[in-house]
C-alpha cells in the first residue's frame, strides 16, 4: 500500500507540473479568478475561467477533475477536455475543489459539486453563463461525479444541464469484467480498489451503496442529460462506460460513445500529441458542438 500511494502521489504533482506551462498560455487566452463557494458546511475553492475575446451570455461548464476520489485539484483544469472546449467554443469554466475521500469519504464530493453546480446556476448572470447551456463533464473519479451529479440533480435539484460529459468514468465499485485483475497503465484493478475503499468508507462492501456514490447502482436512467463520452479498450472502466451508455440509450437519453485502442488510463491528458487522443478531442468537440453550439 506504501508503494501505491507513493506512486499515486508522483502521478499527481506530475499532473501539477504538467500543468504549469498550461497554466502560464491560459493567462493569454483567459482572465482566471479562485473563488470561494458557500457549501452549507464550509466552503470550497474553485477556478474560474473565462475566455478573454468572447462575449456573453457563454456556456457553463463545471469541469470537475480526477484522481481517483483521491487525489489531485482545481489546477488539472489547466490541461482538461472542459478548457479545450472552452478555448476552441468560448464557455465560462468553473473547477472546484472538491473534497478528497482521504478528509472526507461520500458524500463530500459530491455534496461540493453539487453547491459549486447551485453556484454556476444562481450567479449565472454575474459570471456571463447561459442558463440554457450548462454542461457537466469531467474525467476519471471526475466523470463518475459527473454522473452522480446529474443523476442527484435530477433527482433533487433544478439546475437544467443541457450535455454531460463523463469521460472514462469511475462508476462502478464493483468489479466489472474490464476492471477485475487489470494491470493497465495509470490504473488499474489494485488502485481502483483503493480509491473506492476510501470514497465509500463505512460503505464499502456492503449492500447500502447508494446510486449517487457508485452510479452503476442506479436502475432508471430516464430524465438525464445528453451524454458523450470516450474510452480506451484496455483501461479498467471499459466497460462501465459502455454500459453506462448502454443504459441511457434504453431510457431514452441521446447518448454517445467513442472507444479507442490501448491501455492508458486518461490517454487524452497524458498523451496529448498521440493521434488516438486527437482524433477523441475531435469527436468530443463534434459532439459538443451539436449539443451546445447548435444555432436556435
Amino acid at each position: 500500500m506504501l508503494i501505491l500511494t507513493i506512486t499515486l502521489i508522483v502521478l499527481t504533482l506530475a499532473l501539477s507540473v504538467l500543468s504549469i506551462p498550461l497554466f502560464a498560455y491560459s493567462g493569454r487566452n483567459f482572465r482566471s479568478r479562485t473563488v470561494r463557494i458557500d457549501t452549507g458546511d464550509g466552503s470550497l475553492k474553485a477556478i474560474v475561467l473565462r475566455p478573454r475575446e468572447s462575449e456573453g451570455p457563454l456556456p457553463g461548464i463545471l469541469w470537475i477533475h480526477g484522481g481517483g476520489y483521491m487525489l489531485g485539484g482545481s489546477y488539472m483544469v489547466y490541461m482538461s477536455a472542459g478548457k479545450m472546449l472552452a478555448e476552441r467554443y468560448g464557455a465560462v469554466v468553473v473547477s472546484p475543489d472538491y473534497r478528497l475521500a482521504g478528509k472526507a469519504p461520500y458524500p463530500a464530493a459530491l455534496n461540493d459539486c453539487y453547491a459549486a453546480l447551485e453556484w454556476m446556476y444562481e450567479n449565472a448572470d454575474s459570471l456571463g453563463i447561459d442558463r440554457s447551456r450548462i454542461v457537466v463533464g469531467g474525467e476519471s473519479a471526475g466523470g463518475g461525479l459527473t454522473a452522480a451529479l446529474c443523476l442527484y440533480n435530477r433527482d433533487r435539484g433544478t439546475v437544467p444541464v443541457a450535455m454531460q460529459i463523463p469521460l472514462y468514468p469511475m462508476l462502478d465499485c464493483e468489479d466489472t469484467e474490464s476492471s477485475a485483475d487489470n494491470h493497465g497503465r495509470i490504473w488499474n484493478t489494485k488502485r481502483n480498489h483503493w480509491g473506492w475503499k476510501h470514497y465509500l468508507g463505512e460503505l464499502h462492501g456492503t449492500s447500502d451503496v447508494s446510486k449517487y456514490a457508485s452510479p452503476a447502482r442506479e436502475t432508471d436512467y430516464s430524465g438525464l442529460p445528453p451524454c458523450y463520452t470516450f474510452v480506451a479498450d484496455g483501461e479498467p472502466f471499459y466497460e462501465e462506460t459502455l454500459t453506462y451508455v448502454e443504459n441511457l440509450r434504453k431510457a431514452g437519453v441521446d447518448a454517445k460513445v467513442d472507444v479507442y485502442p490501448g491501455n492508458v488510463h486518461a490517454f487524452d491528458m497524458l498523451q496529448p500529441g498521440k493521434k488516438v487522443s486527437k482524433a477523441a478531442k475531435q469527436r468530443l468537440c463534434e459532439e459538443y458542438e451539436r449539443l451546445i453550439m447548435k444555432e436556435d
